[in-house]
């Protein structure tokens, strides 16, 4: 039987894990994008660790995938944050809100204030793109079209920072 998001959304035993980062690495690029180097040591996380710091995003802030990358990097210590994995758990978090709400649950993720790298609209989001765009401008974030990206103007004046 296929596995529902929320399951989706549990810890894995044997993470996180610490690995020294190779360029063979499916995230290998976007991690050096974020200074870490071949031989750094790099964390594969936990989908908890990501939640957590989704679910510290208050309304009228924002953050992108690559400050949750930066911030589990610090808690861990090491240079860099998988940022496949960490998508992934994203992605999962967005729609196991979605799946809980229909059941009359609520996960207390607001996932819609996370974005992608450069204040890009996620289209693996619920509803896709222009559910997402409709969860921001609910709260009153200007989005523009960008080809066919949505992405939300000025998004680093909202960035949350993050200790």
């Amino acid at each position: 039987m296929k596995k529902s998001w929320q399951e989706k959304l549990k810890d894995k035993p044997s993470f996180p894990k610490v690995v020294r980062l190779e360029k063979r690495f499916p995230c290998y690029n976007a991690v050096h994008k974020m200074g870490a180097k071949v031989g750094d040591n790099v964390v594969l996380v936990n989908p908890s660790e990501v939640v957590a710091v989704m679910k510290q995003v208050p309304k009228g802030r924002l953050m992108t995938i690559v400050e949750i990358c930066k911030k589990i990097a610090g808690q861990h210590d090491v240079k860099g944050c998988c940022s496949l994995t960490t998508g992934i758990f994203i992605m999962t978090a967005a729609n196991a809100v979605e799946e809980a709400s229909k059941e009359g649950k609520s996960l207390d993720i607001p996932y819609w204030r996370t974005l992608k790298a450069d204040g890009f609209l996620n289209e693996k989001y619920p509803g896709g793109q222009e559910a997402h765009k409709r969860l921001l401008e609910g709260e009153n974030f200007r989005i523009i079209a960008r080809g066919k990206k949505y992405q939300v103007v000025d998004y680093e004046k909202y960035l949350m920072k993050l200790a």
